[in-house]
């Protein structure tokens, strides 16, 4: 197998936890306390007063940002932080499918191969016996598996194998090089997603074809693999225990190994798809303007507007991964709301993040938040407080955040023309 020739240990960057989640960014903006927010949540937010009551065994952190448009309707951000700290480790779950999905289209607009778009059709083949093969995808129009297919897959119901594929495409070294040179220090990414791989495995990509239109070869990737050792450098242990095999382990599950994005991180990839012109070019994801609003398209649309591919609707309700605001049962969200978000769960965590947009009544912000619900705190148990805890209280907090945004003062209505036209394009 072809071997990259970076031979490095990765390292994580920090600054002070007080100062991450607004100085990290390099943007003018303000940041504030956001308990100055709570002092008025009232009886109607019952999961939001238990958790603030005693918040140490969830772990909650929070990132609000007020948006504010001048005459030039330019974007100026407002923080508000809860708890957060780069230092202390959370399992970021599927959150990390959305980086791993700019950086795939980043790869592909830096190819310059002629044909090659991100509906080429893209065959995945496998050189060692525990790798798997992906030459059909029965979800997509063609049947064909592609760039954009997995993508869609991945931000309708965030889809394991999608990401996966994407992971073999561009392999350690790139996807973790690239977060580092826009400022997201705080980010590991090392591993496919719900597979049993070791450390080596998962550093083993597969041989990639793209397919031309007449059934040509446009560009080969052989099966690589990366020298380089990625692992978390600062402390990554959760729970008191866990289950492994069937057997109880009695000490905390070690994470350093696995994947890593700061709450800080999350939020600072959406704002860089959202807002990129309030990055510098380095910091910015090099996409074009389609597939841009490709990716925001499909970011806020539902289960249910989706032909290719189609999704039962009573497994993936519109609310399936839309947490904050609407977690819970089964339900429709209103016409006029729109969340352009991503979610992860796993290991009792439950991470949401995504800017909000209420086209009737023209309001937007973004909410990020991470919240930890494991009473026993052992890991792979699957006892878990999902529906009981995290599911209200996500629903509470973007509730509650929307409703303080109606009421909040701005002297300049923005104006939400261009998030219009993105989400009104056909898909």
């Amino acid at each position: 197998m072809q071997k990259f020739r970076l031979y490095i240990i990765y390292a994580l960057l920090f600054v002070p936890a007080a100062l991450a989640d607004c100085f990290q960014l390099n943007i003018t903006s303000a940041c504030h306390n956001f308990s100055s927010l709570l002092n008025k949540v009232p009886d109607t937010y019952p999961m939001l007063q238990k958790v603030f009551a005693d918040p140490a065994p969830y772990k909650v952190q929070i990132i609000y940002t007020q948006i504010d448009r001048d005459t030039q309707n330019k974007p100026h951000l407002s923080y508000y932080q809860y708890n957060v700290d780069e230092n202390r480790y959370f399992y970021p779950a599927s959150s990390v499918k959305l980086p791993i999905a700019l950086l795939a289209l980043e790869w592909l607009n830096e190819q310059n191969v002629e044909q090659l778009t991100t509906e080429t059709t893209m065959f995945t083949d496998a050189a060692l016996p525990w790798q798997t093969a992906a030459h059909i995808d029965d979800t997509s129009a063609t049947k064909l598996p592609s760039m954009a297919h997995y993508i869609k897959k991945i931000l309708f119901v965030s889809d394991n194998d999608a990401s996966n594929r994407l992971y073999e495409l561009l392999g350690q070294e790139r996807i973790n090089a690239k977060l580092a040179e826009k400022g997201l220090t705080n980010s590991l990414i090392t591993h496919r997603l719900s597979t049993s791989l070791t450390e080596q495995q998962n550093r083993q990509y597969n041989p990639i074809r793209f397919i031309g239109l007449d059934k040509t070869l446009l560009l080969a990737l052989p099966a690589r693999e990366s020298v380089s050792v990625f692992r978390n450098k600062a402390e990554a242990t959760f729970g008191k225990g866990y289950i492994d095999n069937g057997n109880y382990i009695d000490q905390p599950m070690d994470f350093t190994a696995k994947n890593r994005q700061s709450l800080a991180n999350f939020d600072g990839v959406i704002k860089r798809l959202v807002f990129p012109e309030l990055f510098s070019k380095q910091q910015q994801f090099a996409l074009s303007s389609k597939d841009r609003e490709f990716v925001l398209r499909y970011m806020s649309m539902l289960p249910s507007e989706s032909d290719y591919p189609s999704y039962n609707t009573e497994h993936f309700p519109d609310n399936y991964s839309k947490f904050l605001m609407f977690a819970g049962e089964p339900k429709s969200l209103p016409a006029n709301i729109r969340i352009f978000n991503k979610t992860g769960w796993a290991y009792g965590h439950i991470v949401d993040g995504g800017y909000f947009v209420d086209l009737e009544n023209q309001v937007e912000f973004f909410l990020t938040a991470v919240i930890y619900t494991n009473k026993n705190d052992i890991l792979n148990d699957d006892q878990y407080e999902t529906k009981q805890v995290a599911y209200p209280f996500l629903n509470e907090l973007g509730n509650y955040i929307y409703q303080y945004e109606l009421n909040r003062a701005k002297p300049i209505r923005p104006d939400l023309t261009d998030i219009k036209k993105i989400i009104s394009k056909s898909p």
